[in-house]
């Protein structure tokens, strides 16, 4: 599968649950990113299990997934959370409590001394930061890792994602590694996976073990780091774990993993409202949901999301191009079809919305961003925060 493209083959219960649930939908404003609970309590379940076989730590990436509401639900499944930077990690040590982990391709020195207080384990991309920094972490209590390259691509797409691709900026090659300097490192991190199945992983390991194995015996842990599309229906977790429990029997050391999108894939909506519809060679439909605001990966990455009830272009009877209300020509979300024409108010539930898009949304054209909703497992509806003139001000000067 592309490891680019938003799953299709999303559960079909799933879709089932969320087309059924008594127009919940129809009770929230729009646009709003509503994460329902009963599917996020699905998915960690499915972690726990994982981490009670395998005998794994399971992380939330935040990068992926950080409404911070549902941080106390979560923890009472996973071990902790990873952080890619000094708020990401005040924020995990603030709301979630429990482990703290953080990477990141170089540290600021104006804002050590602060991740100091709040990681426990910090992990560094060079040997250079490992010397200016190493002596004051170890000092401060924490435990050391150095995340490696081991130069093994199993992607297949945008080299974006690839941190094994061809000068990556990410992790120690073996050309560059110095066992000489381990001295104080409690461990190795590897994140080379992008929502891939365990047959990657396994692949991954292969490479690490080949060159890096002879490493391990010594530390304490080995972090393989986000990319694992856990919970997503076809993947192999049977292999996820008997690797885990080979490595942990193999070199004596605890594994971590820290998948941000597996926490709460297919958990989130997006609810939008059709604005206006107009023709122009076909059919065009403009939401107050946003690509480039309050989705960006489907530009990015790109790929087209899921909407509860469409199809395909020319599946249905009626196919729209739908666009968003920014003034960007390019603002487009993708061609839909439906079965009857749209018209300004109907609503459109676009799937698979609690992941990469609260933690990467803006306010482009002074759009406002979308509410976030909580569909408790009650079936109740919790607004959780709303947005507005003054959030996008503040952004400016």
């Amino acid at each position: 599968m592309d490891p680019y493209t938003r799953k299709q083959n999303i559960e079909e219960q799933k879709a089932v649950e969320a087309e059924n649930a008594e127009n919940w939908f129809d009770r929230v404003p729009t646009p709003s990113y509503v994460v329902d609970e009963n599917l996020l309590i699905s998915n960690l379940k499915i972690l726990q299990d994982v981490q009670e076989q395998s005998g794994a730590k399971i992380l939330l990436a935040q990068k992926a997934f950080s409404m911070f509401r549902v941080y106390p639900l979560i923890a009472q499944y996973l071990c902790g959370t990873t952080a890619s930077g000094l708020y990401e990690a005040k924020l995990g040590r603030e709301e979630f409590g429990k482990e703290v982990h953080i990477f990141s391709p170089a540290y600021r020195e104006d804002e050590f001394d602060e991740i100091l207080t709040v990681s426990d384990h910090i992990i560094f991309n060079s040997f250079s930061q490992w010397d200016k920094f190493g002596k004051r972490a170890l000092a401060a209590g924490a435990e050391c890792g150095l995340r490696i390259n081991p130069e093994c691509s199993t992607q297949e797409g945008h080299g974006m994602y690839d941190p094994c691709g061809p000068y990556s900026r990410l992790g120690v090659t073996r050309a560059n590694f110095k066992q000489d300097r381990l001295k104080g490192l409690s461990g190795l991190h590897l994140h080379t996976l992008c929502e891939q199945n365990a047959d990657a992983l396994v692949t991954t390991v292969e490479a690490f073990e080949k060159s890096f194995g002879q490493f391990l015996p010594g530390m304490k842990w080995l972090n393989l780091g986000g990319g694992h599309h856990i919970t997503r229906e076809d993947y192999d977790r049977e292999l996820l774990i008997r690797t885990i429990k080979r490595l942990r029997e193999t070199y004596g050391i605890t594994v971590y993993l820290e998948p941000g999108e597996a926490v709460a894939l297919n958990a989130g909506f997006l609810v939008s409202s059709v604005l206006d519809t107009l023709h122009n060679g076909m059919n065009i439909a403009i939401l107050d949901a946003s690509a480039a605001c309050h989705m960006p990966d489907v530009l990015e990455v790109p790929y087209r999301p899921r909407i509860v009830g469409s199809g395909q272009p020319g599946e249905k009877k009626t196919t729209y191009r739908l666009g968003g209300p920014t003034c960007l020509a390019g603002d487009i979300i993708g061609d839909y079809s439906f079965d009857r024409a749209l018209n300004p108010g109907d609503r459109l539930v676009f799937c698979d919305m609690a992941i990469y898009s609260m933690v990467k949304n803006n306010t482009f054209n002074g759009i406002r961003l979308p509410d976030i909703v909580l569909n408790k497992a009650d079936g109740t509806i919790e607004t959780v925060r709303s947005f507005g003139y003054e959030d996008f001000k503040n952004r400016l000067s």
